[in-house]
């Protein structure tokens, strides 16, 4: 039966792992599907639980993989889900750097990195989407993740990290008053 979980974190994250090559934000959408939606380890509160522990956990965001990999197979499913989705795109990233520096300052790497751009930026979204849909749904929310996302949008250089804690101390308060 282990086994058989192993094989299907391996399903699950090794290609998931492919995509992410610009970072793990750009699948959560994807994992969130098929853990809920498809395999059913999760329910949706779980998942958004696990994926607040990620970001606050110090190191890379799709430490999540680990986190649903322990959740549904113990410390050895952390290591499986873990290696699955960074062995990959890890190999992929390596080769991909020796290419690029190889085939430095040519027209199709400048065309290349402009088109990827938007693709990145659109996983991106999708996953901050998802998160956001479902949590707890109210309006606040939604204004106050729409203030924020504006702040970054005109202050660039800005550092998030105040917004982000101004945004959760304005939360806190909200769900306090009612």
């Amino acid at each position: 039966m282990r086994d058989n979980l192993y094989w299907q974190l391996i399903a699950i994250f090794a290609p998931l792992s492919l995509l992410s090559l610009g970072g793990g934000q750009a699948v959560i959408a994807d994992i969130d599907k098929q853990v809920v939606d498809v395999r059913g380890w999760l329910t949706q509160p779980e998942f958004v639980d696990l994926f607040a522990i990620s970001r606050a956990a110090p190191g890379p965001g799709s430490l999540l993989s680990a986190l649903i990999g322990w959740r549904v197979a113990g410390m050895a499913g952390a290591i499986v889900a873990s290696l699955a989705f960074f062995v990959p795109s890890s190999l992929i990233a390596y080769v991909a750097v020796r290419i690029w520096d190889r085939h430095g300052g040519t027209v199709w790497q400048g065309a290349l990195q402009r088109g990827l751009a938007p693709i990145a930026t659109g996983l991106i979204l999708a996953g901050a989407f998802t998160v956001l849909r479902s949590s707890s749904g109210a309006i606040s929310l939604w204004a106050i993740v729409a203030a924020a996302a504006a702040i970054f949008i005109l202050y660039r250089r800005l550092n998030p990290l105040p917004i982000l804690l101004a945004a959760g101390v304005i939360e806190a308060i909200v769900n306090a008053i009612a």
